[in-house]
């Protein structure tokens, strides 16, 4: 098993041939950041005929848009009562409807800019685990379906063929969701982006921000970039000092395994609509396959610089568990990713100084969430209207505790694994 991330070696979309960003350049704005924000951010202000500069300190993707699980899912991480009980109403009910159309932006996206990205839309299932979690999910579907979202609680022998596993007796099928390659549908944005006229930059990390005149100045190691207005879109790999994005979240982490391409014969049962899975356990487990029939598993927590047998011992135990009809499994590669959290689960779009915008805090909601980030960032800049944002630009206080929240975070995943291997917990 390997320390390779799936997505980078089966992305249909070719890595975009971005050159260094070299000397002084001027723009009307500065993304920093080429994940799906940054990107969806520069592509729709190029389309409204702003120029647009976006810097990335790796190759794009490099940060958690490429290393997450690729689900394509609608709203928060919390359900739509707690949000609005989080946000207040009016914000709550905007944030709810906004990202509870978020899956249809983004396969819009994808159909109109032709992205290579391997979508399916069959939506998404959210797995009751135990009888607590069977009442949560009641809980979750009546507050989604008072709205009108299009979910529907599938039970017995309806959810074990969808699922391929009698472990699971209920779940949450939200029909608004999907799933895709993370790593392709980020780089079909960067072409399209490029396309509409906006200049990206790759390996031209962002050293430091200072005002030039009425505008801001990034530098990089080998150039420059001054606009009159910034794009922060750096979210949960924000580590500058100068960087105020990582005042407000705290990192967290998102591993996974994934095992050679499975022939139908074999796994041909298991999720048979390709829809992507979770439970509710305390500790999430993540389950998908991908284009080529593998099965991919995930959990919160880190998964690198763990020793290969702890991985490999946590992946057998959920295979296992779910699918024993598998037989034994020789996982082919893990890898991992990084998540910005919050306190209360939200994300914060704020403005860290005059001119700039910044987003982070999606818990786990990257690919929709991002994306119509960017497209209201786009509005916000060009006519100064944040009505498609989830969120009203607000004034947030940093997280005190910081290294607290990551270190309880981090340490009750890996007791919760560390039970898992040993049987104690499933």
């Amino acid at each position: 098993m390997k320390e390779a991330c799936l997505w980078q070696d089966t992305s249909p979309e070719p890595m975009p041939d971005l050159p260094d960003l070299e000397g002084p350049q001027a723009s009307d704005v500065i993304v920093v950041g080429g994940g799906i924000t940054g990107l969806s951010t520069a592509l729709h202000l190029a389309e409204a005929g702003t120029a647009v500069t976006l810097i990335e300190a790796g190759e794009i993707p490099s940060g958690g848009s490429g290393r997450n699980v690729g689900l394509v899912n609608a709203g928060l991480w919390i359900p739509p009562d707690d949000i609005c009980e989080a946000l207040g109403e009016a914000d709550g009910e905007r944030a709810n409807a906004i990202l509870g159309a978020a899956p249809a932006k983004v396969f819009a996206l994808i159909e109109h800019h032709g992205i290579a990205c391997q979508a399916i839309r069959s939506g998404t299932l959210h797995l009751a685990h135990n009888g607590q979690g069977e009442r949560e999910l009641a809980r979750r579907a009546e507050q989604l379906q008072r709205r009108g979202a299009p979910v529907d609680l599938v039970e017995d022998e309806a959810c074990w063929g969808m699922l391929g596993t009698r472990r699971i007796r209920r779940a949450l099928h939200d029909h608004r969701a999907g799933t895709l390659n993370p790593v392709a549908y980020t780089r079909g944005l960067a072409r399209a982006a490029i396309a509409a006229g906006a200049l990206l930059y790759a390996r031209s990390p962002a050293l430091g921000v200072a005002r030039e005149g009425d505008g801001w100045r990034v530098s990089t190691p080998r150039g420059s970039v001054t606009a009159s207005r910034l794009v922060l879109a750096t979210n949960a790999y924000s580590e500058e000092e100068w960087n105020q994005v990582r005042q407000h979240f705290f990192p967290g982490h998102f591993f996974q395994v994934a095992s050679p391409p499975l022939s139908d014969a074999l796994a041909g049962d298991i999720l048979p609509q390709r829809q992507g899975a979770w439970d509710t356990r305390m500790v999430l487990s993540s389950m998908r396959r991908d284009a080529e029939g593998r099965l991919i598993l995930g959990s919160l927590g880190r998964g690198d610089g763990r020793p290969a047998s702890y991985v490999r011992c946590w992946a057998d135990r959920i295979q296992r568990h779910y699918f024993p009809q598998l037989g034994r499994v020789d996982w082919e590669c893990t890898w991992t990713g990084r998540i910005a959290f919050t306190p209360d689960h939200t994300l914060r779009l704020f403005e860290p100084a005059p001119g700039i915008l910044a987003a982070t805090g999606y818990n786990g909601r990257g690919i929709t969430t991002g994306t119509v980030v960017g497209q209201g960032f786009a509005r916000y800049l060009t006519h100064g209207d944040d009505a498609l944002l989830p969120l009203p630009i607000r004034s947030p206080k940093p997280i005190p505790a910081k290294p607290l929240w990551s270190s309880c975070y981090e340490g009750g995943f890996t007791l919760y694994h560390t039970g898992q291997c040993l049987r104690v917990l499933i």
